[in-house]
């Protein structure tokens, strides 16, 4: 059983910066491939990246390459996602799940979080 739970969401302006943190529970956790997701009001829940256990394969969305990045730190049981140059439409509620391998649905994942409010003002 893995515990998840979210923190680090606020207001931004647009092209600032946010990380989001995600602690979670059970000694397990070096083990799981970790993903982020979010949700906007009456949108679709989405993908926004994922990584395996080591860190050596992860997976971005098109919308994020080269603005998010993931990273996890296994002695804290803690992945993190840097999010720069933030634009409105990243606005969202975001989560993050736990899952046995990377993938880019949300069905794929185990395990959430309770979620954390992104919001990007213009």
């Amino acid at each position: 059983q893995v515990q998840l739970v979210e923190s680090g969401g606020g207001l931004v302006q647009a092209g600032g910066s946010l990380r989001l943190s995600c602690a979670a529970s059970g000694r397990t956790f070096r083990t799981y491939a970790m993903g982020w997701f979010r949700q906007a009001p009456g949108k679709e829940r989405e993908f926004v990246v994922a990584s395996n256990w080591r860190g050596d394969n992860t997976n971005y969305a098109d919308s994020v390459k080269c603005r998010f990045t993931i990273s996890r730190d296994n002695a804290k049981n803690t992945v993190y996602l840097q999010m720069n140059s933030l634009k409105p439409e990243d606005t969202s509620v975001y989560y993050c799940a736990a899952g046995v391998e990377v993938a880019d649905t949300w069905y794929g994942y185990d395990y959430w979080g309770q979620g954390t409010q992104v919001t990007v003002s213009s």
